[in-house]
């Protein structure tokens, strides 16, 4: 499904160019946010060029608008095929999710009602992705706030269904599922338990901040700004002890703290995928 190897992964920020290229340190792989590298030259590419020589690369898009009830912008996925064919990225993966609506874009990542209708558009925009890359793409399940009362298909069923219908495989973010799981008070576990992680290419984790709403009910926001929480790391557990080690990236990317704060993290999810394999190797 991907040919990412199972290590930790981090998220490739200008900021720490300079330490990953004079340390060159252990690390499975880098993720970039393709929207922020569709420019044509400049010191991104540099940099890119210099850190993708020596690390395999994973293409994370933010803006496709999978889950628009419009058509996928044509001159947005023409950038993508570029930056797709000047790298050769090991995975590339999008959101299941919305940010465009008649030529309008939105800075969010907007859910979508689960029903027959958007299942057959997210296929369809799917297999134009894959059609135009020349390759299969990972798609993410999301973290949401709200729920449809005119959906018909649950998250997990639908996420599968797309796959099934385009060949496309999954990421998995587990700080996603926690988020989503605390806010529509549902068990995170259960999630992951039903969760087809055989089509797994990927996993996230992530930071989140809490609120409190008006009823003074606990919400958390998926904020990618801050370590990894205990109970995130402790349902990442759970899911390597089902499925055994994946690629997984840590995403930081707000509030960016120095090299030395981020890799460690970076290390830590190494000993639980570490972990992991000699447990199933037991």
């Amino acid at each position: 499904m991907t040919s990412l190897p199972a290590h930790a992964g981090l998220g490739l920020k200008p900021e720490h160019y300079g330490d990953i290229i004079a340390g060159l340190p252990s690390l499975g792989f880098f993720e970039i946010h393709a929207e922020n590298y569709m420019g044509s030259g400049g010191p991104p590419h540099h940099y890119l060029e210099t850190i993708a020589e020596r690390y395999p690369i994973s293409l994370h898009g933010v803006g496709l608008s999978i889950g628009s009830a419009g058509p996928l912008d044509k001159a947005h996925l023409a950038r993508l095929k570029s930056l797709n064919v000047r790298y050769r990225p090991a995975s590339f993966s999008e959101h299941l999710a919305w940010s465009t609506h008649e030529g309008a874009f939105f800075s969010d990542l907007l859910p979508l009602p689960y029903t027959a209708e958007t299942l057959a558009r997210v296929a369809e925009h799917v297999d134009e992705v894959q059609q135009a890359l020349g390759r299969n793409m990972l798609l993410e399940n999301p973290s949401t706030y709200v729920l449809f009362e005119e959906s018909t298909i649950g998250e997990i069923d639908f996420l599968a269904e797309v796959a099934r219908l385009t060949g496309c495989g999954l990421l998995l973010d587990v700080n996603n599922v926690m988020v989503s799981a605390v806010n529509h008070r549902l068990d995170p576990y259960a999630y992951v338990d039903r969760f087809p992680l055989d089509l797994v290419g990927e996993i996230h984790l992530a930071g989140y901040d809490e609120a409190w709403d008006s009823a003074g009910d606990r919400v958390l926001i998926d904020a990618h700004g801050s370590k990894i929480l205990e109970d995130v790391i402790a349902l990442y557990r759970h899911t390597l002890a089902l499925s055994g080690p994946l690629p997984t990236l840590v995403e930081w990317d707000n509030n960016i703290p120095d090299w030395a704060t981020l890799y460690g993290e970076a290390e830590r999810v190494e000993r639980l995928l570490a972990a992991a394999a000699s447990s199933k190797a037991a």
